[in-house]
């Protein structure tokens, strides 16, 4: 991301799908009554396998309105799948490669030590079946956390669609329901949300899989990245004194 002057952000990414995409989708979502970033011109620029989007600059201006959060959620899963097939890439939420949760153990089995292989093993054999119980599917926006909004004075905005899937509804809830504890989000952040969003998924089995599933794969990616970095391997260390049952196990920052 580039600025360019005080109203123009510049967005430059490799395109691994046709560039027009991003502009329909954002079009399509400003239709239903998600506010997304606006695009300033329609057309991207292509210059040797890199996209560059014109995007407009978001002024940030006070808390996160989650019920406002989850009402915007509510109209992408109330959004028919079959209007997006075609226009936007719409794969299946576990099938996104990182979420081999067991391949992604082993692969960073050496950097663990027992207890921590033990700990995350056990929460892969309690929860890691989710997929044969999501049965029905949305529109899901996939990667739905804080540093993927940014309020506005004119209400909450919601960015970065790259992970745009079809799940069940409980994965974009899963994400919002654990962040107040383990991540240190916003006090009541998920009963906004919930409220905004017209249903409660706390206490499904789906969605309490799902929530832990998430973390147990923030936080294998942590390890791997920690392979090369040495802040990551700090803040993999971090997440794992919770997974090891640490009472005193601190609440987890965002990569």
């Amino acid at each position: 991301m580039y600025t360019a002057g005080d109203d123009v952000v510049l967005r430059v990414c490799r395109t691994i799908s046709p560039p027009g995409q991003a502009v329909w989708l954002a079009g399509q979502l400003a239709l239903r009554g998600v506010r997304v970033p606006r695009h300033v011109r329609d057309v991207p620029v292509v210059f040797e396998g890199l996209a560059v989007y014109a995007i407009e600059r978001l002024e940030a201006a006070g808390p996160l309105d989650w019920a406002e959060v989850g009402s915007m959620i509510r109209r992408v899963h109330d959004w028919p799948a079959e209007e997006v097939r075609g226009h936007y890439p719409l794969p299946f939420c576990g099938d996104l490669p990182w979420w081999n949760a067991e391949a992604g153990l082993a692969s960073v089995a050496d950097l663990l030590d027992e207890g921590s292989i033990l700990a995350l093993r056990s929460a892969i054999e309690t929860h890691g079946g989710w997929r044969k119980r999501a049965s029905s599917r949305v529109v899901c926006h996939g990667d739905l956390h804080p540093g993927n909004l940014v309020q506005t004075a004119t209400g909450p905005v919601l960015l970065d669609w790259d992970l745009l899937c079809e799940g069940p509804a409980a994965w974009d809830h899963a994400v919002v329901l654990t962040w107040e504890h383990r991540w240190g989000g916003d006090r009541g952040m998920y009963a906004d949300f919930a409220a905004g969003y017209g249903e409660s998924l706390a206490g499904d089995g789906l969605t309490e899989s799902l929530a832990v599933m998430r973390n147990v794969i923030a936080t294998i990616m942590r390890v791997k990245a920690g392979r090369d970095d040495p802040r990551a391997a700090h803040e993999a260390a971090r997440r794992l004194r919770f997974w090891r049952g640490d009472a005193d196990a601190p609440q987890w920052r965002p990569a």
